[in-house]
């Protein structure tokens, strides 16, 4: 659609005889958002490049991300356009590498000042260390309130960008952060206000510790934006932007900029939005696509984006805004990959791909980068044993079994069969990234502490035969979508074409028949222990031994003295139509 452009009729003001000019007709105004979701702490280059199709149609692999790189593309896309904001659909900070997390994600809250964000959306795993290290990392200071020490190398002034929590909200119905904001472009008659709603997944309470997060709700995405456009309407909002941690899942993951074949959460929370809204920003799901809904829906015609995660992808959405109006006439989005001068991968070097732009390192970024990552590379870097292979996590699906997955999970029975567990589950949510050896097959501290990061820990709770059978049909009726956990010293067949009851076939502990009647004792990290990923029935276990780490753990397994092999799959077997 063109903008819509008034007609310029010339006015004649009688002022003694002398004629008087008119003021002309008003240019369109566009507006540049940048946007993006999910960066992780991912300050360094991530190791695993990505895929992407190029111009030919062939899928090629683009080293991407790196704060340094990152910031010098925020740059270079506001260039030429001053009226620009940088905004992000939440989890910036924790499940984080090392240089980040270490020092509790404050070196990331400050590079991302650096590049310029303006408005965040809280996703969930901005609350893992609870709501009061959250405001801290609005507000800034040193506060000391998780088990890790804060300011470790500097004083921490907190986010120059403002944290949103729309959903977010205490027994009386006020939200822990704001909910909103708005930014002005432009002035006199062509300036527009851009209004901002914020807001993380409603299954947050689900994916976090419950003590962090005592006298909060997460509410509906859909009804707490519709109840807060109406006030950011009064407030002079001429377009409305919905930032939301919660997102869909493509048919591909090599197109960025399409989106066929899209699914999950984000196509409900759409379809129930008021039709005000212009653009959802989205993320959580760690996928990169922008979505024209018009074509599903004509009366709804708003835009979707994602830029996939750990800073690898920035979105480039213009907004042009009719003169006359003030309505936006004209959407349009691009994805722009933060591609630097190359990565080193477990498979080597990876030079930069002619196909896409190369940005520079931002000199204060880089040098701000790489002041924490010496304070970090003593801890990182050091050995503690040694791999045969790459151990992978998927990448793709939390419904199909991994190699890291059940390694962890051998790692947490063999740490726990002090205390009589006989089995181990581990959640998906939990590996964050999959471990690549060096060429020698060196494995480090650093490579472990990014593949787990929370700093769970384990516990050991007894559950009758029934109880775990329960848990394990929980798998396919999660309220959050199906997830499988990873199990140590279970196996079994599953069809999940068979009634709700009647979905696990044939159940073994330790060689033998799960008996219904029996008590089990099975290992476990506390997030999970705790009912968390939707898996209620694990919170009614007692509790009869805890206090070891999950990285403790998996460190120990290393620390055996032999290679590590990744486990050969197949303790979970799917057995129903394919």
């Amino acid at each position: 659609m063109k903008p819509f452009m008034g007609a310029g009729l010339a006015l004649l003001a009688l002022a003694g005889c002398a004629p008087q000019r008119a003021a002309g007709p008003v240019a369109p105004l566009t507006v540049r958002i940048i946007a993006f979701n999910d960066f992780h702490g991912a300050l360094e280059t991530p190791a695993r490049p990505i895929d992407v199709q190029a111009a030919d149609g062939k899928t090629v692999k683009v080293p991407a991300g790196g704060a340094a790189y990152f910031a010098s593309a925020v740059k270079a896309m506001k260039a030429g356009n001053p009226n620009n904001v940088v905004v992000a659909a939440g989890d910036l900070t924790s499940a984080s590498p090392l240089v980040s997390s270490l020092f509790l994600d404050e070196p990331t809250v400050k590079a991302l000042s650096m590049a310029g964000l303006e408005f965040n959306a809280a996703g969930n795993h901005e609350f893992d260390r609870g709501t009061k290290e959250l405001l801290r990392l609005q507000t800034g200071g040193c506060a000391q309130n998780t088990t890790a020490r804060p300011c470790q190398l500097e004083p921490f002034e907190g986010a120059s960008y403002t944290y949103l929590a729309g959903n977010t909200l205490d027994a009386s119905g006020k939200s822990l952060m704001p909910a909103t904001g708005l930014k002005s472009f432009g002035t006199g008659r062509k300036k527009v206000t851009i209004g901002f709603i914020g807001m993380t997944t409603r299954m947050t309470s689900t994916y976090v510790d419950p003590a962090g997060i005592v006298g909060y709700r997460f509410a509906d995405e859909a009804e707490t934006a519709n109840k807060l456009i109406p006030q950011l309407k009064a407030q002079g909002a001429d377009a409305i932007v919905v930032l939301v941690h919660e997102g869909g899942y493509p048919a591909r993951t090599d197109q960025p900029e399409r989106c066929e074949g899209l699914s999950g959460p984000i196509l409900d929370i759409m379809e129930r939005l008021d039709p005000g809204v212009d653009v959802i920003v989205s993320g959580h799901t760690h996928r990169s696509y922008i979505c024209d809904y018009s074509a599903t829906n004509p009366a709804k015609p708003v835009l979707l984006t994602s830029a996939g995660n750990n800073g690898v992808m920035l979105t480039a959405i213009d907004l042009t805004f009719d003169p006359v109006t003030k309505k936006v006439s004209e959407r349009s989005a691009s994805q722009r990959i933060v591609q630097g001068d190359g990565a080193v991968s477990a498979g080597g070097p990876v030079k930069s791909n002619p196909a896409f732009p190369v940005y520079p390192a931002d000199p204060a970024v880089a040098a701000h980068v790489a002041r924490y990552a010496a304070a970090a590379a003593p801890r990182a870097r050091r050995a503690v044993g040694k791999a045969s292979a790459p151990i992978l996590r998927d990448e793709d699906s939390e419904i199909v079994e991994s190699p890291l997955g059940l390694l962890i999970a051998d790692a947490q029975l063999a740490a726990t069969r002090k205390d009589g567990a006989q089995i181990a589950l581990m959640n998906p949510g939990g590996v964050r990234a999959s471990i690549n050896p060096a060429a020698d097959g060196t494995v480090t501290f650093g490579d472990l502490y990014t593949v787990q990061p929370f700093g769970n820990n384990l516990q050991v709770r007894e559950y009758t035969g029934a109880q775990l059978l329960a848990v394990l049909e929980q798998q396919f009726t999660n309220e959050d979508g199906p997830k499988l956990l990873f199990p140590s010293g279970l196996s079994y067949s599953y069809d999940r074409s068979r009634p709700e009851g009647q979905r696990i076939i044939a159940p073994v502990v330790q060689g033998k028949p799960l008996d219904p009647a029996a008590t089990y004792r099975v290992a476990m990290n506390a997030f999970l222990a705790g009912g968390g990923d939707a898996f209620p029935t694990l919170a009614v276990g007692r509790i009869v031994a805890g206090g070891m780490i999950d990285l403790d753990a998996l460190e120990a397994w290393f620390a055996r003295g032999e290679v590590v092999t990744p486990p050969a799959l197949g303790r979970v077997k799917n057995v129903g139509p394919q």
